[in-house]
Formats: structure tokens, sequence, C-alpha cells
């Protein structure tokens, strides 16, 4: 029992970043041709720029700016809606989740891993329980246990609850399964890896209506 303790402890605290340093730096180098082309074709497409970058949060709630491929063109007339400005080009890559690949860079700098809890936005920070908040005591991930388990099609609070027993049980054996799971569903092109949620608010505002609904439950039952 004290072995398995302390090698899971060597592998949080040394073994995870020494692969994500190794594996990144492999795949940038391998795999910059392929990358080239992809944002070669996004300028085509959509012009510059290149990168989609937005704020996330990372371990231990520090802030760092995310890198992905750009699936979107910009803002204009008519509908401005996600879904109406994916262009062909970025239904692929993200259906790929060829938009992805940037975040090697994010790994590469210590701000994420190859496997964790999906970095989300700062503003979802103040209405996280206090259990939802441990998933933050790790590195932001590619890959994560709630996408493999269906991430689209989960709740905030099914996705959170994977979040947070991946943190407790945080091992090499765990992170390769992850793995190979996100690698069978990502060549099956399954729709369970899509960004977003199926007919579901962003998290702040589905907070926000549990608190009212709370409240309202308090007033009637007075």
């Amino acid at each position: 029992m004290v072995l398995l303790i302390q090698n899971s402890y060597m592998y949080k605290k040394y073994i995870k970043r020494l692969i994500d340093i190794f594996f990144s730096v492999i795949m940038i180098i391998g795999l910059f041709p392929f990358l080239l082309i992809i944002a070669i074709l996004i300028m085509i497409d959509m012009g510059s720029p290149v990168f989609f970058t937005q704020e996330r949060v990372g371990k231990d709630l520090t802030l760092f700016k995310i890198f992905k491929f750009r699936s979107m063109k910009d803002k204009g007339e008519g509908d401005n809606s996600d879904a109406a400005r994916v262009t062909k080009l970025g239904r692929i890559l993200r259906k790929f989740s060829l938009d992805e690949f940037p975040q090697l860079i994010n790994i590469l700098k210590g701000e994420m891993s190859f496997i964790g809890p999906r970095p989300l936005l700062k503003r979802y920070i103040p209405y996280y329980n206090k259990r939802e908040i441990r998933r933050q005591e790790v590195l932001p991930g590619m890959a994560s246990l709630a996408d493999i388990k269906g991430r689209s099609h989960l709740t905030w609070e099914e996705q959170f609850e994977y979040d947070v027993k991946y943190v407790d049980n945080l091992t090499l054996r765990q992170d390769t399964y992850i793995f190979l799971q996100t690698v069978f569903i990502v060549l099956g092109a399954k729709d369970n890896m899509a960004v977003g949620r199926f007919n579901t608010d962003s998290f702040d505002v589905h907070r926000k209506k549990q608190n009212i609904l709370k409240k309202n439950n308090r007033k009637d039952e007075q």
C-alpha cells in the first residue's frame, strides 16, 4: 500500500509532467508540417488570425490563455450564433478534435496536461461549490474523464463529478485509459467529444437559475 501511494505521488509530482514535456515536444516537431497545412487552410478559409485564444482557469485558479485553431468566422450581420459562424473546415477540425492541437503549446509551457479536467472560463469560478472547485487542484487537460463519459451529453454536475473523481484517482493507469479511449472516440468521430452541450446553458447561467429556484422553494416553504 505504501509503495502504491509513493508511486502515485511520484507520478503526480514528477512523472506526469515529464511525460507531458516529452510527448508535447515530439508531437510539435513531428506534426509541424501537418499543423502548418491546417494553418494555411484556415487563412484561406477565414483569414487571420489562425489561432483562437481565450483566458481560461488552470491549476490553483491561475489564469492562462488557451490556444486553439480557429473554426469560426468573425461576427457580422445576420445570424451571429456559434453554430452559424462555424465554417465547413471548422466543422471538420472540431469533428476530429484537430482544433485542439495548438494546446500542445499550453502543455509545453506547463499550463495544461494531456489528461485532466477541461479548462473552463474565469466567470465560472464564483459558482463552484466546495466539491466542484477541487477540479482546479490539477492541471487542466486536452482530454478528460468527462470527455470519454459523454462530455456533450452530461449535465454540469455530472461533468464536475467526473472531474473530482479524476483528481481523487490520478494515476498513470487512469491517464492511459483516458488517452486510449480518447483516441478511439476521436478516430471514430463520435459526437460525445463535441465542444459544448446540447440545449444546455453555460455553467454560470445554469447555477444562477438553480439558486433562484432554491430561493423560490424556500419562500414557498415558509
